[in-house]
């Protein structure tokens, strides 16, 4: 079984559908199963385009699927593989899209350096199509990185920056911005304070405006995190709170250390108890940003307002 994940530099809309067109046409002739998850704007296009072979093929929209980075190799890729254990699967997947933030794109490069690591040894294609007119030359160039091999102008290049996908990873393992000074905080360190850990999030998020199924689901993200803390480190934690650009944002910080950099981005083994709360907040929240290091670890839960 190989695995096969070429990123595509494209500068228009005719190479964007000629290559992305042609690699889905193979993959149907060859009895793979197939996932366009392509931004919406992307979909209606490649549908048409497609139109004759499209009952063959699953389409998603990447702006709502993988609008949390981490969510895609969980929620998308291995659930789609899941669901074809049988069959190669062949995807494109474009989650580095312009229009992507500062905040978000951290998360969105770790994602692509770390599908080498998640897919080594399946039989399996990603191809992963990069906006080479209109990202920044920054974003291209942690695309080589990123990618084994490289599509430029129609040819197949191997990357001669492709490096280890951990170590590509490691690159955005980065401190987070300090919260405002007037955020308001709230210490834990007992089994008997996660009530209070819940009552502060919630509060604080419907009084930003956060609406009650959203209140929910972060209630129960940052639960999940601060009994991480107590189970695996020998201090508290805090949860620190505050509205940011048009999202409520909720920071989860300890002692603890994340050294596997997988932990969160594939599913937990059902036999060994925990490992579960950065996987949940990875599906219940729209951006997680986490900095590890010995001794310390931040998880910053973002949801839009």
């Amino acid at each position: 079984m190989t695995f096969d994940h070429p990123g595509l530099l494209y500068r228009d809309d005719g190479e964007y559908l000629r290559v992305t067109t042609g690699f889905v046409r193979e993959a149907v002739a060859a009895g793979d199963a197939v996932l366009v998850a392509v931004p919406g704007r992307r979909l209606r296009p490649l549908r048409e385009a497609l139109s004759d072979v499209a009952g063959a093929v699953s389409f998603t929209d990447m702006a709502t699927a993988g609008r949390n980075p981490g969510r895609i190799i969980p929620g998308l890729l291995l659930a789609f593989a899941s669901t074809h254990t049988e069959r190669r699967i062949s995807v494109i997947g474009e989650p580095i899209r312009p229009g992507r933030s500062a905040v978000e794109y951290p998360a969105c490069a770790q994602h692509e350096a770390l599908i080498n690591a998640v897919f080594a040894g399946r039989d399996a294609a990603i191809l992963c199509p990069y906006d080479a007119g209109r990202l920044d030359p920054a974003t291209v160039d942690d695309a080589w990185r990123s990618h084994p091999v490289m599509i430029v102008d129609g040819r197949r290049r191997d990357s001669p920056s492709y490096t280890d996908p951990y170590a590509t990873a490691a690159l955005f393992n980065l401190p987070l911005p300090a919260a405002p000074a007037g955020a308001a905080r709230l210490a834990y360190a007992a089994a008997g304070d996660l009530s209070r850990v819940r009552r502060f999030t919630g509060r604080h998020a419907v009084e930003a405006g956060l609406p009650g199924a959203r209140v929910e689901d972060l209630v129960t993200a940052v639960n999940e995190l601060a009994e991480n803390t107590l189970v695996h480190t020998a201090g508290g934690g805090a949860v620190t709170v505050w509205v940011e650009d048009a999202r409520f944002i909720c920071q989860v910080g300890d002692q603890g250390f994340v050294a596997d950099p997988l932990a969160g981005r594939i599913p937990a083994d059902p036999r060994v108890p925990g490992g579960r709360g950065l996987l949940l907040a990875h599906y219940l929240c729209d951006l997680v940003r986490l900095h590890t290091r010995p001794g310390a670890t931040t998880v910053r839960l973002h949801m839009a307002l």
